[in-house]
């Protein structure tokens, strides 16, 4: 539920109510502040409540910004101000405190900012220019908002670019501000607003020119964003269908249903922006459903494939391993550095790197901003390649288009992140490499390893625990390949690389490259199940290593996305019970050593697959639905 009070001097005619209920809340009037302290306290604590002052005029979805988005405990614009739940105990203390007239002296420095974000004038965004007001002078619900800040309460100003926000003093004044209000087309700037600010080439201009009005005509039939998701996903699962056929006109319909499931897939996010239907859920199923789409999408080109006589499974499976490990690298060197801070030398930070500054300078000539956001191949034109090869080519033929192009986007982006790794000078904080702990996946074999030799580890120089851990997985995923499947030898690489890993992690992960171990984690894993299963050479075998590293992954997308949406790490004793990268590996290692040419290692690697989706599935399902983390859009990979 969600209460408004208005405050201040009434001004007839004003759409201000109606404008308030078309929002959700429920109107209420306080003809002075007193009686706002006793309105606010009537309402329910579980209740959204704004103060709005009743001479506000303004767009409404200005209005729109500040008092529904779900992510932001407080949030305010000009004459506006609304608390959640969890803000509700911080805004009767500040009412209460401007009421009783002790606010005037702590909130002038906020009055200020106040004003420099619309304060008594017209807020139409960041540095227009405003009149100075007194912090008596201003809106209750403005000086309230500064009380909060000066609390230790965050409050949101939202941008607002062209949108009127504005509590006038005088008639010219409110003419003024109507004036401006009728000069901007409120609905054109939501739309605008409702497309993600930076996104790729394909997107940009092929679907988001028409996408934005699907979003605007499910939001007025009252479709949720994950409702969108979910039709995105079935359309995807579809289009496998259609691919698995196998026929010319089965891959047709495909690469077609493929490039509508990514217009929905665009549409759930503008539909969450131009709505505010904000959800932690909604993040985590519109970044695993992409997952699931692309990789249930590969499968149906395999088994399309199959039935024309052609095995494409190694190719296949090739192509989630890249394409899930290229995300990894995103991840994780995103986490190192999401809250870094800037060394000091003599007192002073030292900021930039050669090659940040290389890259602005590049930003700078417009046309190469799009070519470096297309030679990553991010999903859009990921996917429109993917659609437009399967519908004119073969499976065969897409996964090699495929395989080159991630591979290629792979080298650029991993080679740029390592030089602006070791050329930047900054402090990882604890968060971040607590943050890379958790993305490493270690189950009880290497903590047992890592127990042991935490001590002399903590002595090794800078780059020498990636490069152990370099050494382990090559050694591994190199016995897989070359050695002979049924030897020991093949268990004894699996012990090295289980050797390997608790070395790697035994120390605080805050070198300058550390963020590269849980993508060489990945590395090892998949490439391990690769190798193992194309040379097994028997039927069924890739397709279950298939099953496998999708199960696998699923677990390590959910890790990630937890940690982004500020939920933390999954339980340790999850972890535990699947094993950890380690534990995995030395189990298909000591199974592949251990099976005969005749069972085949088909049936060890389903059950296996199986048992990590339903544990992994279940406690992620658990999670999710019942999880209090705050709600949050994730923009995910760009488009």
């Amino acid at each position: 539920m969600s209460t408004a009070i208005l405050t201040g001097t009434p001004v007839p005619g004003s759409p201000l109510e109606g404008d308030l209920r078309s929002l959700g809340f429920d109107v209420r009037t306080a003809p002075d502040a007193a009686a706002a302290v006793g309105l606010l306290a009537a309402v329910p604590p579980a209740d959204r409540v704004a103060l709005v002052d009743q001479r506000f005029v303004g767009h409404l979805h200005a209005l729109r910004l500040a008092l529904t988005d779900p992510r932001f405990p407080a949030a305010a614009v000009t004459g506006a101000l609304t608390a959640q739940p969890e803000a509700r105990a911080a805004l009767s203390v500040a009412l209460a405190t401007v009421t009783n007239g002790t606010a005037a002296n702590r909130t002038d420095s906020k009055a200020d900012a106040a004003v420099r974000t619309g304060g008594a004038g017209l807020a139409t965004g960041p540095g227009e220019p405003a009149t100075r007001t007194a912090s008596a002078e201003l809106p209750l619900a403005d000086r309230v908002g500064a009380a909060l800040d000066a609390d230790g309460t965050a409050v949101q100003h939202p941008e607002l670019g062209s949108l009127v926000a504005a509590v006038p003093d005088g008639p010219a004044a409110r003419e003024e501000a109507l004036a401006a209000v009728a000069a901007v087309d409120d609905e054109a700037v939501r739309l605008r607003s409702a497309v993600k600010a930076r996104d790729g080439f394909f997107t940009t201009f092929c679907i988001s020119p028409y996408s934005r009005y699907l979003a605007r005509w499910c939001a007025r039939r009252g479709l949720t964003p994950n409702q969108v998701t979910t039709a995105s996903l079935l359309t995807a699962l579809v289009a496998a269908g259609c691919a698995a056929t196998g026929t010319r006109g089965g891959y047709v319909a495909a690469g077609l249903l493929l490039l509508f499931s990514f217009v929905l897939d665009c549409t759930d996010g503008q539909l969450a922006r131009y709505s505010l239907q904000y959800s932690t859920m909604g993040a985590w199923l519109d970044a695993t459903f992409d997952r699931a789409k692309e990789y249930a999408y590969y499968a149906g080109l395999a088994l399309g494939a199959a039935r024309g006589g052609d095995d494409v499974w190694a190719l296949a499976l090739a192509a989630m391993v890249l394409q899930s490990v290229r995300h990894f690298v995103d991840f994780s060197f995103n986490e190192a550095n999401a809250d870094s801070t800037a060394a000091t030398v003599n007192g002073k930070a030292v900021v930039g790197t050669p090659t940040t500054a290389l890259s602005s300078r590049l930003d700078s000539v417009g046309w190469t901003v799009w070519v470096r956001r297309m030679i990553v191949l991010p999903i859009g034109e990921r996917w429109a390649m993917i659609a437009v090869l399967t519908a004119l080519t073969t499976p065969r033929i897409v996964f090699y288009a495929l395989l080159a192009g991630c591979a290629f986007a792979a080298c650029y982006t991993t080679a740029g992140r390592v030089l602006r790794s070791v050329t930047r000078k900054a402090v990882r904080t604890d968060r971040a490499a607590q943050a890379l702990a958790d993305l490493a996946d270690t189950g009880p074999l290497a903590e047992l390893v890592a127990r042991a030799v935490r001590r002399p580890v903590r002595t090794l120089p800078g780059v020498l625990p990636l490069l152990i851990a370099l050494a382990g997985g090559a050694a591994a995923v190199g016995v897989a390949a070359f050695g002979p499947l049924d030897s020991p030898l093949l268990i004894l690489g699996a012990l090295v690389y289980v050797l390997t890993s608790g070395i790697a992690v035994a120390h605080r992960m805050g070198g300058p490259l550390d963020w590269l171990v849980p993508p060489v984690f990945r590395a090892t894993e998949y490439g391990f199940l690769l190798v193992l299963a194309a040379r097994a050479d028997v039927p069924g075998a890739l397709p279950a290593a298939f099953g496998l590293v999708a199960a696998v992954a699923y677990h390590h997308y959910d890790t990630v996305y937890r940690i982004r949406g500020g939920a933390g790490a999954p339980p340790r004793g999850l972890v535990r019970a699947l094993g950890g990268h380690e534990g995995r590996t030395l189990l298909v290692a000591v199974l592949a050593a251990l099976t005969t040419a005749e069972s085949g290692l088909a049936p060890e690697l389903t059950v296996i697959a199986v048992l990590v989706a339903v544990i992994a599935l279940a406690e992620s399902i658990r999670f999710w639905v019942s999880s209090g983390a705050p709600a949050v859009h994730d923009e995910g990979e760009t488009a």
